[in-house]
C-alpha cells in the first residue's frame, strides 16, 4: 500500500447525500459497500460513469473468459503496486479459476515458467500496456494466436480499466475492507 491513511475518507451511511445512497442501493442490498466505492461516491457523477464501465469490465459482455480476465487485472493491479486492487482480485480470481501458483506466478511476469501461450500473451500484454501504453506486433500476433479480435480490444479494455482504478486507489489512498490482508510483496510502496 502506498499510504497508511486515505487522502479521501470512505463515506459511512450517515454522511451520504440522496445521490449517493441511490448510487450505494445496489452494492448495499447484495451485501457489504467495500471502501472504494464509498470514497468514489464523494464524486457522484464520476462514480456513476466510473461503475457503468466497470460493469462492462467485469461482465459476460468482456468476451474473455473470467480466468483470463482476471490474469490481465492482477497482473496490471501488481505492476501499479495496488495493494487494494491486488486483494480483492486475488479472491474473485480463485473463485474464477486461478490457482495460488498461478497468482504468484502474475507477480514474476510473463517469463516465468509454467505459463500456457495464451496465459503468457495476456501477461506479456498487460506489461506491454503498463510500460508503453502500446502492444506490440509480436505480442499483438501473439494474443490473435488465442483470442478473438473482440477479446483482444478487452484486454485493451481491461488493463485501461484496472490502470485507472490502481491510479484511483493509490492516489486517493483506499485502505483495505475489514478483514482482508495485505500482500507482503505490495508493502511499503
Amino acid at each position: 500500500m502506498r499510504l497508511t491513511q486515505p487522502r479521501i475518507a470512505p463515506l459511512a451511511d450517515d454522511q451520504l447525500d440522496a445521490d449517493q445512497k441511490e448510487i450505494l442501493a445496489p452494492m448495499a442490498a447484495t451485501g457489504r459497500v467495500l471502501n472504494i466505492f464509498r470514497t468514489l461516491v464523494h464524486a457522484p457523477k464520476a462514480a456513476k460513469g466510473f461503475l457503468a464501465w466497470g460493469n462492462y469490465v467485469l461482465s459476460r459482455r468482456n468476451d474473455l473468459p473470467a480466468r483470463e480476465r482476471e490474469i490481465v487485472i492482477l497482473r496490471i493491479g501488481f505492476l501499479c503496486k495496488s495493494g487494494y486492487e491486488w486483494t480483492q482480485h486475488v479472491a474473485i480470481g480463485k473463485r474464477d479459476g486461478l490457482k495460488d501458483d498461478e497468482i504468484a506466478r502474475i507477480k514474476a511476469g510473463p517469463d516465468a515458467a509454467g505459463w500456457s501461450a495464451a496465459d503468457k500473451a495476456l501477461m506479456q500484454a498487460a506489461d506491454e500496456l503498463h510500460h508503453d501504453q502500446f502492444i506490440t506486433n509480436a505480442t499483438w500476433a501473439a494474443l490473435k494466436a488465442h483470442f478473438s479480435d473482440k477479446q483482444c480490444m478487452d484486454v485493451v479494455f481491461t488493463a485501461g480499466q484496472y490502470t485507472q482504478v490502481s491510479m484511483m486507489l493509490n492516489s486517493f489512498g483506499v485502505q483495505l475492507d475489514v478483514g482482508q490482508t495485505l500482500d507482503p510483496d505490495l508493502k511499503g510502496f
